[in-house]
């Protein structure tokens, strides 16, 4: 026998759970016979569980993605099991199913029953046994509604917002709010119809970029996004009719840590915003909703600058952030515009007419950085993120694919569909190169 041969039989020997022939000096076994035997006990069924196999093989992007994944505060927020009757399936294996369902774009849970019954490799990942019987679509549904009446997934989603920002991941310095059209999945019912108490699906309606009227039957989902990282961290699920700044503040006061822009289409354009915004020590970045004004007011112009005598813009000089104070010159002196009368027709001083703004007399209005200047408009362009968001949820997420009624379970959905994305994220920011190789 080669050596080779000899060291792979003393392998075998070493690591298996069975007793092998002991080969003793004294033995007349072949060694054609020998290597017969040793190629039947590789083979043979018995010998090792799929499960056991399973723990030396190299992790797929499923599990590495579960490893991430703090499952302790959803289980503590369902509701304990009986003692009588059938032990029933782990939630933890559960869960797990159903967030597969996201990662894996599965489009519905009797998809998810077919694959867990025909791959092993994903029944296991998802954590369960490949000896006992698979969830059937009915107990899904049971499972559904049983977390669509706690606040597991909430708990959830906010733990891995948590994890993220420990990872540095989440820079929380700029947010971004905005909402989001999610189709219901029941039929359209006439508005004289509707039971519009909070809990239905209703009609709603929104201007996309090019001002074209988009109309739907179904929800909304409202939704806080840090900038930088593009990842949700606060979410909000509404009937489609309600308005999109009410729940701007519900979102601001889910956050743990508070940014210091607030980003936000003009849709938002009201005071109880900027106000909030201040009492939570950030700043609004709101572009003006002129609301069929013609003319901006007395002594300022459309973006609320000051103007002088002669009618010019002021130039923005800073702001004294610790006060809360804007700081505005004359445009003449600044060498903006050539005023006929020149500086001293305003001030003797030769620095200039100077006006101050306290953004506190009028946080809509005044805001910093002030509104139209360069910094101003790099940190609204950062709004754009929450789109980036909401088109990952829809596209790569079924976040559009409810297949659920009622605003329970298609915040439950919803909550899944940013759970997956922020725990995905999460696991490839911990082992990239895991997962690019594909392990």
């Amino acid at each position: 026998m080669s050596p080779d041969k000899l060291r792979v039989l003393e392998a075998i020997k070493r690591t298996s759970p069975l007793d092998l022939p002991n080969l003793s000096s004294d033995q007349t076994i072949k060694t054609q016979q020998m290597e017969v035997e040793v190629t039947m006990y590789i083979r043979h069924n018995s010998l090792f569980s799929f499960d056991i196999l399973m723990k030396y093989q190299p992790k797929t992007r499923l599990a590495i993605v579960f490893e991430s994944i703090d499952l302790h505060p959803f289980l503590k927020a369902l509701p304990e099991k009986s003692v009588r009757g059938p032990k029933g399936y782990s939630s933890s294996a559960l869960i797990k199913a159903v967030l597969a369902m996201r990662l894996c774009s599965i489009p519905t849970v009797t998809s998810l029953v077919e694959r867990l019954k025909t791959d092993l490799l994903f029944r296991y990942d998802c954590g369960f046994s490949t000896d006992q019987s698979v969830p059937s679509s009915a107990t899904y549904s049971r499972f559904l509604q049983k977390i669509a009446d706690t606040e597991g997934l909430q708990k959830l989603f906010s733990a891995l917002v948590d994890t993220a920002c420990t990872d540095q991941l989440i820079a929380g310095q700029v947010v971004a709010i905005d909402a989001s059209a999610i189709d219901a999945y029941e039929k359209p019912v006439p508005r004289k119809q509707l039971k519009d108490d909070g809990n239905h699906a209703t009609w709603g309606a929104k201007l996309d970029t090019h001002g074209n009227q988009h109309t739907w039957f179904g929800y909304k989902l409202h939704l806080a996004v840090d900038t930088a990282s593009e990842l949700p961290i606060a979410i909000k699920v509404t009937p489609a009719n309600r308005n999109d700044a009410t729940q701007a503040i519900p979102l601001m006061e889910a956050i743990k840590n508070q940014p210091k822009y607030y980003c936000m289409d003009m849709g938002y354009d009201t005071k109880d915003i900027y106000q909030a915004a201040r009492s939570f020590k950030s700043q609004a970045i709101i572009p003006l909703n002129r609301r069929g004004e013609k003319i901006p007011p007395e002594g300022m112009d459309e973006n609320r600058t000051p103007v002088c005598s002669m009618g010019y813009s002021m130039v923005y000089w800073g702001c004294e952030k610790d006060r809360g104070i804007l700081k505005f010159r004359c445009p003449h002196v600044c060498g903006k515009v050539e005023c006929p009368n020149g500086s001293a027709w305003c001030s003797e001083s030769n620095y200039g007419l100077v006006v101050k703004k306290k953004v506190e007399e009028d946080p809509r209005s005044f805001c910093t950085p002030h509104r139209g200047t360069r910094e101003w408009e790099k940190l609204y362009n950062q709004r754009t993120s929450v789109e980036r968001v909401f088109s990952r949820l829809k596209e790569h997420l079924s976040a559009n694919s409810t297949r659920t009624r009622g605003i329970h379970k298609v915040t439950s959905h919803l909550l899944l569909c940013c759970i997956a994305l922020l725990a995905g994220t999460i696991a490839v920011n911990r082992q990239p190169k895991q997962l690019q190789k594909g392990a």
